[in-house]
């Protein structure tokens, strides 16, 4: 095929311009205004939590979370290894020191068993974490019942990095919801975007007042420009606002899409020995941003690189799976805990996973195309 058929690309479901138009209209061209307050509500509103405050990135939402738990230099933070650097790059802004924690293979994301050895160690060691950070991988829910119920005995507040899984649920609740902050993020790329922002939502709304403070340089309450703490440039603007207003009414659709692109190729490559998609966690609804599956090199001879290299000459984008952030060079020295003594799990899903085309805009005839080329590679 001559047209490149893409991971995700940005799809519009047609009511944005409206939004962006009345921005226009009404001279609201700025970091505040109607579609700043509409897309906090109704974001809020479908999730199911209290607050929300919209920011330019999912990192910035962070950054925020963190700095309202009180995240200072030298502090500890915990944070899922398989995930993007986002994740932990804003305990770096804080001065603060990351510690990996390990996925488990039943969700991909954190190991509640690695996270019980790292948190009994930090008590022991009088060093407990500010803060934990839980990712959840491509849309699917870690195990929140067992990782909150962990933190709250050791009285560390979660947050919960839901920039892959808006929509999602578990155990019935929306994922994002489960922590201390919950967070989402609207690049490019996601499931719904603005171009760029992000969201920082709690059931805590004094604090996400203080995140909108924080998030417009910190500016005190007074005539002439007073600041008396360190603030952020972190507001959404009010026509990236409107794009995310008119994404949110078609967010289910979206879904929707995604999820029938994953079972297509769950369906496809079902009978293919040594081919493992993504698990889905019993009780758990994922928003299968990404469809993503592993090659098991005892019985699949070709590597994940190989395979990606092959679907790039067909002019198909394919990625591999994250690269874990205790081996990013960045983070060499910190600490990492595994899932068990004899398993690293982050690291075999990295070796052997490939995330495939999942575009919402990709056409069913694309993805037999995409699926041929991987059948024939596999050969």
């Amino acid at each position: 095929m001559s047209k490149r058929i893409l991971l995700s690309s940005p799809h519009m479901g047609g009511t944005e311009q409206k939004y962006i138009q009345e921005a226009f209209d009404t001279n609201w061209i700025a970091p505040l205004g109607a579609n700043v307050d509409g897309f906090e509500n109704e974001l809020a509103e479908y999730v199911g939590i209290k607050a929300a405050s919209a920011t330019s990135s999912g990192t910035g939402a962070i950054h925020l979370a963190l700095d309202l738990l009180g995240v200072k230099a030298d502090d500890v933070v915990f944070c899922s290894t398989l995930t993007f650097i986002a994740s932990a790059n804003p305990i770096l802004y804080l001065g603060a020191k990351p510690v990996f924690i390990d996925s488990e293979p039943t969700t991909w994301n954190m190991s509640p068993q690695a996270l019980a050895t790292a948190l009994q160690e930090a008590a022991t060691d009088g060093k407990l974490p500010k803060a934990v950070i839980v990712v959840n991988l491509y849309g699917q829910s870690a195990r929140m019942d067992e990782i909150i119920q962990l933190c709250k005995q050791y009285d560390v507040p979660v947050i919960e990095d839901a920039a892959e899984s808006l929509g999602s649920l578990y155990k019935g609740k929306k994922s994002g919801t489960f922590g201390h902050f919950g967070i989402y993020s609207f690049n490019g790329n996601k499931i719904i975007t603005t171009s760029g922002g992000g969201m920082l939502v709690s059931d805590d709304e004094t604090l996400i007042a203080r995140s909108r403070f924080l998030a417009t340089q910190a500016r005190d309450t007074a005539k002439h420009y007073q600041h008396s703490v360190v603030g952020y440039n972190y507001r959404m603007s009010n026509i990236v606002a409107g794009i995310g207003r008119g994404q949110l009414e078609i967010l289910d659709e979206r879904i929707a899409q995604k999820r029938a692109i994953f079972e297509r190729y769950a369906a496809a490559f079902k009978e293919i020995d040594g081919i493992d998609m993504m698990p889905e966690l019993e009780g758990s609804f994922s928003n299968r941003w990404l469809s993503t599956m592993t090659l098991v090199p005892e019985k699949i001879s070709l590597s994940p690189y190989a395979l990606m290299d092959q679907l790039d000459e067909a002019n198909i984008e394919s990625r591999p799976v994250w690269k874990p952030l205790h081996m990013q060079p960045l983070f060499v020295g910190c600490k990492f805990y595994p899932h068990t003594a004899d398993e690293v799990v982050s690291e075999r899903l990295f070796a052997t996973g490939i995330c495939l085309p999942s575009d919402s805009k990709m056409s069913i005839e694309e993805q037999q195309h995409v699926i041929k080329i991987i059948k024939n590679a596999l050969k």
